[in-house]
């Protein structure tokens, strides 16, 4: 299961297909709903099926990472369930990091041009050593999990983007 911000339940095709494929849906900047979002976390968790979130919360155009929001981590810790961070980048056809898929700054339309537009564009996902979860604290478990993809991923430490992105051509 993947949890999604609920605006992409109403994009076109992309809403309809996330809800046929056991997408949550979360109301952002809501506590209430996080609790009921945590609530299906643990149910999933418990039933043996793993749970994917984005615990940036919003996108960036891949050259930092934003710190990373901790209360959907909760019910891992609840569980006793371990958390596998993933590092995700992307490459063009000569190998070089991509920023195509970006769509920080863009419309969505905006970008499916742009990764249309590429000649060859590989997503890479790499699972990372699991963090165990059961007792820690999940701010600690979160800042875990964002040093482990930022290291993997070559970025700086700190929340806030460089000054001079690295050359990534887009």
């Amino acid at each position: 299961s993947f949890i999604a911000k609920a605006e992409i339940r109403r994009w076109p095709f992309i809403g309809w297909l996330s809800a046929r494929h056991d997408t949550v849906f979360l109301n952002r900047g809501s506590r209430q709903h996080a609790r009921v979002i945590n609530a299906e976390i643990d149910a999933r968790l418990e039933a043996g099926r793993d749970v994917a979130v984005f615990p940036e919360g919003r996108t960036t155009d891949g050259t930092h990472l934003l710190e990373f929001h901790a209360a959907l981590l909760q019910p891992a810790i609840e569980t006793g369930h371990p958390v596998l961070p993933v590092a995700i980048a992307y490459y063009d056809e000569r190998g070089q990091r991509s920023l195509a898929p970006s769509f920080a700054d863009a419309t969505l339309p905006q970008c499916f041009a742009a990764i249309l537009a590429c000649r060859s564009l590989t997503a890479c996902l790499t699972p990372l050593p699991e963090i165990p979860a059961a007792g820690q604290a999940r701010r600690d478990v979160s800042q875990a999990a964002r040093a482990a993809i930022a290291t993997r991923l070559g970025l700086p430490p700190a929340s806030t983007p460089p000054e001079t992105p690295p050359d990534l051509p887009a």
